[in-house]
């Protein structure tokens, strides 16, 4: 199913209130056509609030919650914290519950036997996993094979190695500027026309590189004002990006100019 992501790492959720992330699925909700998946990032330090969270969104019209792990006491954070976090979500919300394992920015991974675990559970629907790392993308797979649960791709650049591995889908931050490329290559790789998709993947790995790794949300937000949507300015302390970025970025959309 196709759908849109309201308050993921790129939406700045980290950044807003609470008051201001629920107008925010408001929002979206009253816009996303409801034949579309709703998905709203929930995720919270402690667990309570995170519960809180999800069951407004739930009460605002989401289909799910994706729900980051807490990582500022990171020594505390151990496979048993985890599972306990994310089964106490998975029991207090009417809606199912996405992982979402995001190293780069909370510096904590979910191991293997805690994605197993946490798969078993009726509510817990899947999980993004933001790396390139193909090896992990595997283990994850094969951990949770047998019961409903679904990998969805968090990085473009590792968008068609995690098809080849068994990935349900993605939600890709590359997807916010060039959204047709990236159902395009996934569309081509579920009809066996490979080429096709490595080809395309090729070609949107530039620019998601530029407004992940490059220039982050700011380059993000260059992107979408170049391509005619509304990026504006990031929330401080998150800076514009630089001058340069504006010209970096043009260029890896002249490579995917068909789909803008």
């Amino acid at each position: 199913m196709r759908g849109i992501v309201a308050l993921g790492s790129n939406g700045e959720a980290p950044l807003l209130d609470d008051t201001e992330s629920d107008r925010v699925i408001e929002a979206a909700r009253d816009v996303v056509p409801r034949d579309r998946v709703l998905i709203a990032g929930t995720g919270r330090e402690s667990t309570r609030a995170a519960i809180s969270a999800s069951r407004r969104a739930a009460d605002l019209g989401a289909d799910a919650v994706l729900v980051r792990t807490p990582s500022y006491f990171k020594q505390r954070m151990t496979p048993e914290a985890f599972v306990t976090h994310y089964i106490a979500i998975a029991d207090a919300v009417p809606i199912p519950v996405l992982l979402y394992n995001y190293p780069a920015v909370t510096g904590l991974t979910l191991t293997t036997d805690t994605v197993a675990r946490l798969s078993e559970h009726p509510n817990v629907l899947g999980i993004k996993e933001t790396t390139t790392d193909a090896a992990q993308i595997g283990a994850y797979i094969e951990a949770a094979r047998g019961q409903q649960f679904d990998l969805l791709a968090g990085s473009a650049p590792a968008l068609y190695a995690a098809l080849c591995l068994g990935a349900s889908g993605a939600i890709l931050a590359a997807a916010c500027i060039v959204p047709r490329a990236c159902v395009a290559l996934f569309e081509a790789f579920r009809r066996g026309a490979y080429d096709e998709a490595r080809d395309l993947q090729e070609r949107i790995n530039p620019l998601a590189r530029a407004v992940t790794s490059s220039f982050g949300v700011a380059g993000l937000k260059v992107a979408l004002d170049l391509t005619g949507y509304v990026g504006r300015k990031p929330r401080p302390p998150l800076r514009s990006a630089p001058q340069e970025a504006t010209a970096a970025i043009q260029q890896t959309l002249v490579l995917l100019q068909e789909f803008l």
